[in-house]
């Protein structure tokens, strides 16, 4: 990697990604709840936008493509003869091309150059050139250009002191005032693979291996689309979520005009939208093509950091484990932890059933409470005061158990120092347990944290752990280590080897003699399940036998858990933690409004495991759900509003109307009513029209009248 100055003054202003706000002036009541319905671009929606002329600019690929202001810039490539080094702009308000204003003498043609904007210019590094027709003058530059937004002007920059190899097919980006430059091809050699390790997240791989895509970031996410995979060119759109370290494939919305895919293409973002333009498509054919695909913005997934908190702070704790011959203590709360692991779940177990075997009169006087279930979603008996209940774990030392509880919690551990001897120990004792306790996600954890972290210097340490631990698998990766050629001569002198068990330095001396030959298994790897997995199963009825709190919905009770509520939303841990009714009994509303049976469950869904999907009808009970109950962001609002403005249908517009009125969303109301205005024919076949309330009815005929005759009308209202 390499980094050049950049000129002094301010970075151009970070954008900040739009979102939908809080208006904490409006009253509880969802009364005055107000959507702003209006005209939007669909999400995920790509949309091919007018080409470049070619009287503007030819079609190309291998360009750079930078964003300022409202406007997309184009430099260099090739159109498939010659290289190029014109400067192209399109408005993307106007959707017009131009040739971009210029004075100076620009950078020579040339192609896989890269381009940033700093402030108001750009600067192009780098790159090929010469005449590729006749292939002559052939070489790769280190030159570095400056061109002035706001002047058109071109600059050369002359830097003093060690320039950066010359090179082309970089990468370049601006950071703390410098400009950055990593890998490329200098003629000779290309940049080594950057190795990634497991993500052990449960999401759908990664996309193939690739060159020629593009990757931009928006959101906590960055985009990779096309590029040449394994002969083919795809036009899928890849996107890595930061929070989460998972891909997925977006999928287009269903008005998309999709790209082809392409190579050598370039891509820039403006605003919430990303820029697609040129690359060589089909039969090596450059495009002038430019495409535009609307991004989705969600404030981020707090689940992981909510239930993170309620580890840390203890708060609401119902349980205390007993560890070790020292019997230290570490406390805990029984709902997320017989959620994430069934061995301390049947360990929970055994401990209350001890407790239920004590007398009646010693429960009552030790203020102890039962917990009785009359099959799934039965009734739930509960008591006020419920002192912590003891756990006894002799398998386990406090130190590991905290991190093994930390991965419980929030499904990753906070990595100590790497290398360092006593961390690497640490992490051994955590492997331990996660393997006693049959948690494979944290044992794939541990593996690779100790595998990364194994060094020169503490390899025989952690050998000689592995092996009294039994831990084989970690102690054949030390043996593999300690054996190759560049590792075994330094090893054996080191004083650390003389003190080896005999039994391991006989193996050591028999492995590099006789390495054992490789297997290749076929067993897919077990990474277990995930927090999410995990917190749905609970809800759906795994945790049914641990409820200690009744949520009434409308005088229908629904057994849940106070830890998850509480770690989940601020209204619910001040509920409980100052105003915890008598009989364990709350009342569920959003503000004045009772939502519905659907709604409140697709609520329960979003804070015991963050999902936001849902009916669109749900969402309009809900949309104010986020400011009422204190939930971290207002994500859950954010899908709402979208849900609401992309999938209010015809088949589902009379729920919606019902919904819309009983929460007096007034906008969507007039939304919902258009849609049966202009589309009457369809909707009047629908079943559940005239089981409307004769006040809805009455609004429909109302909306009506405006657009059909007084006899239809008249014969429409005795109709229903």
């Amino acid at each position: 990697m390499a980094a050049a100055g950049a000129p002094a003054g301010g970075a151009g202003r970070s954008k900040v990604a739009p979102s939908v706000d809080f208006d904490h002036s409006c009253s509880d009541s969802v009364e005055y709840l107000t959507l702003n319905f209006g005209p939007f671009e669909t999400v995920h929606r790509w949309r091919r936008l007018p080409p470049c002329d070619e009287f503007v600019g030819a079609r190309r690929s291998k360009h750079t493509v930078v964003a300022y202001r409202d406007a997309i810039y184009v430099f260099g490539g090739d159109n498939g003869k010659t290289m190029l080094n014109d400067l192209l702009r399109f408005d993307v308000k106007d959707c017009s091309w131009c040739r971009a204003f210029t004075t100076g003498t620009p950078p020579a043609p040339r192609y896989h150059h890269s381009a940033v904007v700093y402030g108001s210019s750009m600067f192009v590094f780098g790159g090929y050139t010469g005449d590729i027709y006749s292939n002559s003058n052939l070489k790769n530059k280190n030159d570095l250009f400056e061109y002035k937004f706001a002047t058109g002007q071109w600059t050369e920059w002359k830097t003093e002191g060690r320039l950066p190899v010359a090179r082309s097919a970089h990468g370049a980006t601006v950071y703390s005032d410098k400009l950055w430059i990593f890998a490329g091809y200098d003629g000779n050699a290309r940049w080594t693979r950057i190795p990634t390790e497991h993500l052990l997240r449960g999401s759908p791989p990664p996309p193939q291996r690739r060159y020629g895509h593009t990757m931009v970031a928006f959101d906590r996410h960055l985009y990779v689309f096309g590029g040449a995979a394994d002969n083919t060119l795809p036009n899928e759109l890849h996107c890595y979520d930061v929070d989460s370290q998972t891909w997925e494939v977006i999928q287009p919305s269903p008005d998309s005009e999709l790209p082809s895919g392409r190579l050598f293409h370039a891509a820039a973002v403006i605003s919430d939208a990303m820029y697609i333009f040129g690359g060589t498509v089909d039969n090596n054919i450059r495009s002038g093509e430019m495409y535009r695909f609307q991004f989705s913005c969600y404030p981020k997934c707090t689940l992981h950091e909510d239930y993170g908190r309620l580890w840390e702070n203890r708060q609401f704790s119902d349980l205390e484990f007993v560890l070790g011959e020292k019997e230290e203590r570490v406390r805990g709360h029984t709902a997320i932890v017989t959620a994430r692991c069934k061995w301390l779940k049947k360990k929970i177990i055994q401990a209350r059933e001890r407790l239920k075997q004590k007398s009646k009169q010693d429960i009552e006087d030790e203020g102890h409470a039962t917990c009785q279930k009359d099959g799934i979603g039965g009734n739930v008996k509960l008591c006020r005061l419920q002192p912590l209940l003891e756990v006894p774990i002799r398998e386990a030392e406090a130190q590991p158990f905290e991190v093994l509880m930390q991965f419980l919690y929030t499904d990753k551990i906070k990595y100590p120092r790497k290398g360092h001897v006593q961390d690497v120990l640490l992490i051994m004792d955590v492997y331990k347990l996660a393997l006693n306790f049959k948690l494979s996600r944290l044992e794939q954890l541990c593996l690779q944290y100790i595998e990364a972290s194994v060094d020169l210097q503490n390899v025989l340490i952690v050998c000689e752990n592995a092996n009294k631990l039994q831990l084989d698998q970690l102690k054949e990766h030390c043996l593999n280590f300690v054996v190759k050629e560049s590792h075994f001569n330094q090893v054996i002198m080191m004083k650390e080897f003389e003190h080896l068990s005999s039994s391991l330095i006989v193996e050591i001396v028999r492995r590099k003699q006789q390495p054992p030959v490789r297997t290749h298994s076929d067993q897919p790897l077990d990474i277990g399940t995930s927090l999410i997995q995990d917190m749905k199963a609970y809800l759906e009825g795994a945790g049914t036998e641990f409820c200690d709190i009744i949520l009434l919905l409308d005088g229908h009770p629904r057994p849940a858990h106070k830890a998850i509520l509480a770690a989940r939303s601020s209204y619910f841990e001040a509920m409980f933690r100052s105003f915890m009714p008598e009989d364990g009994q709350v009342n569920i509303s959003i503000g004045e409004m009772v939502p519905s049976k659907q709604a409140f469950e697709s609520m329960l869904r979003y804070i015991y495991y963050g999902e936001v999907n849902m009916p669109p009808e749900d969402s309009l009970y809900l949309f104010a759900a986020p400011y009422y109950y204190g939930f971290s962001n207002n994500r859950l609002q954010a899908y709402c509003k979208q849900n609401l403005e992309m999938n209010v249908t015809v088949e589902n517009v009379l729920q919606i109307l019902e919904a819309a009125d009983k929460t007096q969303a007034l906008d969507m109301k007039r939304h919902c009513l258009h849609i049966i205005v202009h589309q009457f024919t369809k909707v009047s076949k629908l079943p559940n029209l005239r089981s409307l309330s004769q006040l809805l009815l009455l609004d429909i005929i109302e909306s009506l009248a405006n657009h059909i005759s007084d006899k239809q009308c008249a014969e429409l209202g005795s109709d229903i």
